[in-house]
């Protein structure tokens, strides 16, 4: 019997979707199921509820770990809508490197991006007349917990929106909102 290939699929994650395929605080929150039906894929990495954009699921345990775990070093890049105006400094300090409760946490690469085109948030993010919004590109190896969020705050700029645009070579960009693909893994790298 030929073995099954390995694939990876390509989703994009709408906000406020939990990245897994069940609900364990049995809330009415959305979860995977309510978007993939692939039996035996399970999530390679996490995006939080709160944000959007790429996630990767595998039906490989190894590569599940390439995707997910930090010592492989797979970029990451989100693109990160921030409330106030950015400064120089705050990107400084976020490419050198901040100090959050679980350690040191520093971006591979951060630049200030004009105002990007991409889809509409549902709900859309709060919008205050006085205070206006800016818009950075960060790249991560790793993914501890809201890191992206803590390491923006850190700096005085709280996240408003958070979309990873890419994992590796992948981009989101291939897949519309709440839809998903099979890729292969050639794609990544």
């Amino acid at each position: 019997m030929a073995k099954k290939p390995t694939a990876l699929i390509a989703f994009n994650k709408p906000f406020q979707v939990l990245p897994q395929f069940t609900d364990d605080a049995n809330t009415p929150r959305m979860t995977l199921a309510a978007y993939i039906n692939a039996p035996k894929y399970y999530p390679a990495g996490r995006l939080d509820y709160d944000s959007e954009g790429l996630m990767l699921l595998t039906n490989n345990g190894k590569l599940q770990t390439q995707v997910a775990d930090p010592k492989h070093k797979l970029p990451k890049t989100y693109w990160v809508q921030v409330d106030g105006q950015i400064n120089d400094g705050a990107v400084q300090q976020l490419s050198k490197g901040v100090i959050l409760k679980d350690g040191f946490a520093k971006a591979v690469a951060v630049e200030k991006i004009n105002e990007p085109t991409v889809w509409p948030r549902t709900p859309a993010v709060r919008y205050r007349a006085k205070i206006p919004t800016s818009w950075i590109s960060m790249t991560l190896v790793e993914g501890r917990n809201r890191q992206v969020r803590r390491m923006t705050a850190k700096v005085g700029f709280p996240t408003l929106r958070l979309i990873r645009v890419s994992i590796g070579q992948l981009s989101v960009f291939s897949v519309e909102p709440g839809q998903w693909q099979y890729i292969d893994k050639s794609d990544l790298y």
